[in-house]
């Protein structure tokens, strides 16, 4: 029903916002990663829409990217994932943190949600990772989508050592995800690793 609203920003909050278009304040649910980015802001902004409706209440949603409410649809498409459940794990990972979470498996890092189980992240990565890969890292002007390896036993080998190491398996997927990597062997790969985590 709605693309997006752009106007002039009235309000931010935690979970919310106002938008002024054209004298007409429209409130929308954001993600806090979405709040993050209208903080300060003094001029026009423009905000994705997702417009709900329950029995209850019409619910209208704003995302700072088609990503993020791209992964919003996704979501709430799974069974037993409501708006409130995917606009938590939106506040906690950014879309291209779940999309890697999603490929390398990693329900501890989108249980770190908050309301989000360990059974309903295990199920999310069920029902996403054959609709996710790595062409929908998108391109933001400010962070350049990352090449994920593989799955080769030298990267579930130098996986499991970073994890024993105790990195989450997405931050080991993203930190083994240069250039070259699928024709590393195991130690290469767990030195790359290890040299752009400790940068970090």
């Amino acid at each position: 029903m709605y693309y997006y609203i752009s106007g002039k920003l009235v309000h931010v909050g935690r979970g919310t916002c106002v938008v002024d278009n054209n004298g007409i304040g429209y409130e929308l649910s954001v993600s806090d990663k979405t709040a993050g980015k209208l903080q300060g802001s003094d001029g026009d902004v423009r905000l994705y829409t997702y417009f709900h409706v329950k029995e209850d209440a019409h619910e209208l949603y704003g995302f700072s990217s088609i990503d993020e409410k791209r992964i919003f649809e996704m979501l709430i498409a799974i069974s037993g994932v409501g708006p409130k459940a995917a606009m938590a794990i939106l506040s906690a990972l950014t879309p291209n943190d779940f999309t890697l979470a999603v490929m390398s498996e990693d329900a501890k890092a989108i249980s770190a949600a908050q309301g989000i189980g360990t059974r309903t992240a295990q199920k999310i990565i069920l029902e996403l990772r054959d609709k996710l890969s790595r062409e929908d890292f998108t391109s933001a002007p400010s962070s350049k989508a990352p090449s994920v390896p593989q799955k080769t036993s030298a990267v579930q080998d130098a996986l499991m050592s970073l994890e024993a190491l105790g990195y989450t398996r997405s931050e080991a997927m993203r930190a083994m995800s240069v250039e070259g990597s699928e024709n590393m062997s195991v130690e290469e790969l767990i030195r790359a690793a290890l040299k752009r985590l400790t940068k970090q």
